[in-house]
């Protein structure tokens, strides 16, 4: 159980900071990931991204995911329970479409730092503050794995245990903290799961780059 995403983050940090990585740029998936991802970017003084996946929900229940749209369009989609609902990307289109709007709308909220750069050369690192169906961090891996020839890391504070084997297929190397094999929700391995607004989002984003900016400069 950790106390809080800031927590988590703290302790993973400690475990990332062990790759030794040269270049490294940390990507939090708002905003949960955010939170966690920022000890992570000070600990390695790395600069610190958001990319916004959203779920894309069967047309009848929008809560229930069957795939995830990244902010670059890269679609990603659970073929398995498309099959069994009779579906196909085509016809999620109008979904499709609206997320596609979501996320324009939501990025703008995040200025400058909801623009990928240029990642060549880059030890990327994703970070979301757990995985449960992992359909949005599949999104944002397949996204940012077109903007560099590395391996990308996936650090999570947890995740179920039958996912590990997939996503440690799915990114270049998985970092994470907990594994439990009955897993119901991310939110029940926090004790204060709750999200920060906005706006404090966008502080500590800001805060953050500032330090992350002055480790880099040997200030």
């Amino acid at each position: 159980m950790f106390r809080n995403r800031n927590q988590a983050g703290l302790l993973l940090a400690s475990e990332v900071a062990g790759l030794n990585l040269e270049k490294p740029v940390v990507i939090g998936i708002p905003r949960g990931g955010v939170e966690v991802a920022a000890p992570i970017a000070k600990k390695l003084g790395a600069p610190l991204y958001v990319i916004l996946p959203r779920k894309i929900g069967a047309p009848h229940n929008p809560e229930f995911a069957v795939g995830a749209l990244a902010p670059d369009h890269t679609a990603v989609f659970d073929e398995e329970t498309l099959d069994l609902l009779g579906l196909t990307p085509a016809a999620l289109q109008p979904v499709i479409e609206k997320e596609k709007e979501e996320i324009k709308k939501r990025l703008e909220l995040y200025g400058r730092w909801g623009v990928i750069p240029d990642l060549a050369g880059c030890d990327v690192i994703l970070v979301d503050d757990g995985i449960a169906t992992g359909q949005t961090v599949k999104a944002a891996l397949s996204s940012l794995q077109k903007k560099t020839d590395n391996p990308l890391i996936l650090a999570v504070p947890v995740l179920p245990e039958d996912a590990v084997p997939i996503f440690t297929a799915l990114a270049g190397r998985l970092v994470f903290l907990e594994a439990p094999r009955y897993f119901r929700a991310v939110g029940q391995f926090y004790e204060d799961f709750s999200d920060l607004p906005h706006e404090t989002l966008i502080s500590l984003l800001e805060e953050t780059n500032s330090k992350t900016q002055k480790s880099r400069s040997g200030l």
